[in-house]
């Protein structure tokens, strides 16, 4: 009996000593690093171990929505899906200066229809950080390329229930590679960030045979009136209700060398390996409530856009080049319900634009922050317009419910 209880004992002693500690202060349950803009009003379940040599903060989120879809020439019907579904994990190892980020995606739409001999999309960031001060950031990994606002912008901080048909052409979005940003943000004087990236251009979990292609991003961001308050670029409408006028401007530029694929990082592979080059401008004011968003987004090509099977020449695929503006606008009530309107038109390249319409949307939604970005209802109605190269168009138009919710 003396054995067993000195036994229990040693046991409790060892545990106690090997427990880690659950930590809710602002400093060290909170990763804010400029490649990671997601959108942060709750910190998750943060773990410290005793000795402060580990940290691990674990965070969640879900959209769930139902559709009602009406396109010309096809019978209307309901579509129901988990959006999207993602786990997040990040922190530190040995000291704060050296940090490390994962995000995980589960749903059907973030994953992908799986292909025979092609990768599983399940990973979407696997990134490893030095940031020796609040102004420097260098990362070697996965993760979000320094590309158009609304992009960078984590889907959780969107307004309306899904980004535009100019951010699902144009963007540039993740890929594996190299980045620095300087930050140089302070709350009510002249602001700005420069950030760069050297990627390989092929986009995320991308694992075929090795090229000489590389991709180059720059990216520039100024505020003339001083930081947004609470990261606020970072997220869309003005839930904080800026006291003072906010105002951002940033222009980036990607050259993305042999690219594969039919949007640079995303999309159908090619036949023919193309060198594109990406413009991204966008614009964001903030103030008392209003909150309003424009951008422009083009791609061209080196060559001509549409390749050929080279076995079969009825066979084609086309790099997607060509521009478009969005513009957005919107009211957040004192009652956290909000309305807001977006307008986008989209031109394809003079190369594709027998082979795929010009479009323009109208968007209007209405959204109800419960507990800001991370709890909240969404409904959107969206009309699309499609204007084809030999005269004939067509209108489409959606009505969807949402339900964001993380922590």
């Amino acid at each position: 009996m003396k054995r067993q209880l000195l036994l229990l004992a040693m046991l409790a002693t060892l545990a106690a000593q090997a427990q880690i500690t659950i930590k809710q202060t602002k400093e060290d349950n909170d990763l804010k690093l400029s490649a990671l803009p997601y959108y942060s009003f709750g910190k998750g379940i943060g773990i410290t171990s005793p000795d402060s040599l580990f940290q691990l903060n674990i965070r969640f989120r879900m959209q769930n929505r139902v559709t009602y879809i009406d396109n010309d020439g096809e019978r209307p019907g309901y579509d129901g899906q988990i959006r999207r579904l993602r786990l997040r994990f990040d922190g530190y190892v040995g000291n704060p200066k050296f940090l490390y980020a994962v995000q995980l995606s589960f749903a059907p739409g973030d994953v992908g229809e799986v292909r025979e001999g092609e990768n599983i999309n399940i990973i979407r960031d696997a990134v490893i950080f030095y940031r020796p001060n609040k102004r420097w950031n260098f990362s070697f990994g996965q993760t979000k390329l320094p590309g158009n606002r609304q992009r960078v912008n984590s889907s959780g901080g969107l307004q309306l229930t899904d980004r535009t048909i100019n951010n699902a052409k144009f963007t540039i979005d993740r890929d594996f590679g190299f980045q620095l940003h300087q930050i140089n943000e302070f709350p009510n004087k002249f602001s700005y960030n420069f950030k760069t990236a050297v990627s390989t251009g092929e986009g995320r979990n991308i694992t075929e045979k090795a090229d000489d292609g590389v991709a180059v991003t720059g990216k520039v961001e100024l505020f003339p009136f001083g930081a947004f308050s609470r990261d606020g670029t970072y997220f869309e409408g003005d839930i904080v209700r800026e006291a003072k006028p906010k105002l951002m401007l940033s222009g980036a530029f990607q050259q993305n060398n042999h690219a594969r694929r039919t949007r640079g990082q995303l999309g159908d592979n090619l036949f023919e390996k193309r060198t594109l080059k990406s413009v991204l401008l966008d614009a964001m004011l903030k103030y008392k409530g209003w909150a309003a968003m424009s951008s422009y987004m083009s791609r061209t090509s080196n060559q001509y856009a549409v390749t050929l099977n080279p076995d079969d020449v009825t066979q084609t695929n086309y790099v997607y080049i060509g521009d478009g503006f969005d513009y957005q606008l919107s009211y957040n009530f004192r009652s956290n319900y909000e309305v807001i309107g977006r307008y986008s038109v989209q031109h394809a390249g003079a190369d594709i634009h027998a082979l795929t319409p010009d479009t323009k949307q109208y968007s209007l939604g209405v959204t109800k922050y419960i507990w800001e970005h991370t709890f909240k209802l969404q409904s959107e109605l969206t009309f699309d317009t499609l204007d084809y190269a030999n005269g004939t168009t067509k209108n489409n138009w959606y009505f969807r419910l949402q339900v964001e919710i993380g922590i």
